[in-house]
């Protein structure tokens, strides 16, 4: 008897359909313009999936597993869409997270705080704003006020996670008035819009990052700039810049949470949504294969109960096998020296379907990498995972901190990705803090345990729960020594 192929080849076949357009050959003449129309007419020719055909349940089940990997970060993106869009107006969620309706945005005034977990792997350098957009209403205007030398970058993703448009310290961008617009808005520019920015698809997410000196005299100087800082439909836009006091934001109720980010992607109810993400979200060059098999499997589990429960059940399978051990740093990425993981394609994953799940379910959200470099790390110099129990030291040799042209950190998460709360409510260390002591040689140790370290190391100390932990370096606007390897993290010693 034939056997049923197994889950690998399955997905390598998917994949290989849906990206198979998008591999390089090897090098040759160029091809005369009618033999590639050719070629473009026979690819769109060739016949897919017919409908009817009787499928098994292990075929459903593989085919699901692979759709709930790649489909897992637009379901997020979804699911988000769906809950913001039903509050009133900007807000305070719980009074800790920057909430707002679509095409609205809400703006934080100081740090974010440990309670938070809309969103794991929160950083304590910037103040933070978010905004849902849904270009499909209408396209939205984003204003850029004056920063003068602070550092700041607006994250600006559709609903893949990839970027979609550049504003920030690092591209010169200038204060003014900006266009973000949807795939299908066919609209005139009106004047005094500096740049517009297209996104692929109508739903994407905006996250303004305004650099911040933990001392109480930026917390005031900051304030007026945060309040240029806003995000509202092009039927608003009066040519004359607007602002808003964030202090007098309403706070809303939160949603009852434990100690986790909240669970935004749910496998029962995964696949009863993802028929509306695919027609959110169109296919790229060459993901057309990947849409028509999914879609193939879909169609024939909505006309058949145990088809339908096989695919739920590998939504189930896939949620705890594929997708958990992603929140794990040392279960993806581009290995480093001493066990530092990072990523090159942040908000530029195309394809990469992986790359774009770990780094959704691990520290979604992350910048592209001339705006910010990421180093990940959850294990010892040895290789055993990171745990409060224990101390370490991480010491930055004398010219070796973080090249940067922004602004750099080493944030220390709990096992759930977020901050514990700790007597000196610090959460990171860089640039931001002014009191960190250098040794005489003009090194840098940073001291990550849970008690306080002796005499005038405490300025250096960096507290810990007693728990796995995990250690994340931030380069904002890196140089190329962090882009290019030159440069990555040094070592992370267990002390005892």
């Amino acid at each position: 008897m034939q056997k049923t192929p197994s889950t690998s080849i399955v997905l390598i076949a998917l994949l290989t359909s849906a990206i198979g357009c998008n591999t390089q050959p090897a090098p040759q003449t160029a091809a005369p313009e009618s033999a590639a129309s050719s070629a473009a007419a026979s690819a769109a020719s060739i016949p897919g999936p017919v409908s009817g055909t009787r499928m098994t349940e292990d075929y459903v089940r593989h085919v699901g597993a692979m759709a709930y990997l790649w489909g897992w970060p637009m379901v997020n993106i979804h699911n988000r869409k769906t809950t913001f869009e039903k509050i009133p107006g900007p807000g305070m969620m719980g009074g800790i997270v920057p909430v707002a309706p679509s095409n609205q945005i809400g703006m934080l005034r100081d740090y974010i705080v440990p309670q938070e977990r809309v969103v794991a792997c929160p950083n304590q350098d910037v103040v933070y704003g978010f905004s849902i957009l849904d270009l499909a209403q209408e396209p939205v205007v984003i204003q850029v006020p004056d920063f003068g030398d602070r550092f700041w970058v607006y994250q600006v993703v559709d609903q893949r996670t990839d970027s979609f448009a550049q504003l920030g310290k690092m591209y010169g961008t200038k204060p003014g008035f900006y266009l973000l617009a949807g795939p299908d808005w066919k609209g005139t520019t009106p004047n005094g819009i500096a740049g517009v920015f297209r996104s692929k698809t109508s739903l994407g997410i905006v996250i303004p990052r305004a650099f911040m000196d933990d001392t109480d005299e930026d917390r005031k100087a900051i304030q007026p700039v945060l309040q240029g800082i806003l995000l509202y439909p092009l039927s608003k836009f009066t040519g004359q810049t607007q602002t808003k006091d964030w202090a007098a934001m309403p706070n809303y109720p939160a949603p009852s949470q434990g100690q986790e980010e909240t669970k935004w992607v749910v496998p029962e109810t995964f696949f009863d949504l993802l028929p509306a993400v695919m027609k959110e979200v169109p296919p790229l060059p060459g993901e057309e294969a990947l849409y028509a098999n999914i879609q193939s499997v879909l169609d024939a589990a909505s006309k058949d109960p145990k088809l339908h429960a096989a695919l739920v059940s590998s939504a189930v399978e896939a949620d705890k096998n594929l997708i958990t051990p992603l929140f794990q740093f040392h279960n993806w990425g581009i290995p480093l020296p001493h066990n530092w993981t990072t990523q090159n394609n942040g908000a530029e994953f195309g394809t990469d379907y992986f790359t774009r799940a770990a780094v959704a379910k691990s520290n979604i959200f992350v910048n592209a990498p001339r705006e910010t470099k990421y180093f990940y790390q959850d294990l010892d110099g040895d290789g055993q995972q990171l745990n409060g129990n224990h101390a370490y030291t991480v010491t930055f040799a004398a010219g070796q901190l973080p090249p940067v042209k922004g602004f750099w950190s080493l944030t220390l998460y709990n096992q759930n990705h977020f901050f514990s709360p700790n007597e000196i409510k610090r959460y990171s260390v860089g640039t931001k803090n002014k009191t960190l002591v250098k040794s005489p040689d003009g090194s840098l140790t940073i001291y990550v345990q849970s008690t306080p370290p002796e005499g005038d190391k405490k300025a250096n100390w960096l507290p810990a729960p007693k728990e796995n932990i995990a250690l994340y370096t931030r380069a904002y606007w890196p140089e190329e020594a962090a882009l290019n390897g030159t440069w990555t993290p040094p070592v992370v010693t267990k002390v005892k």
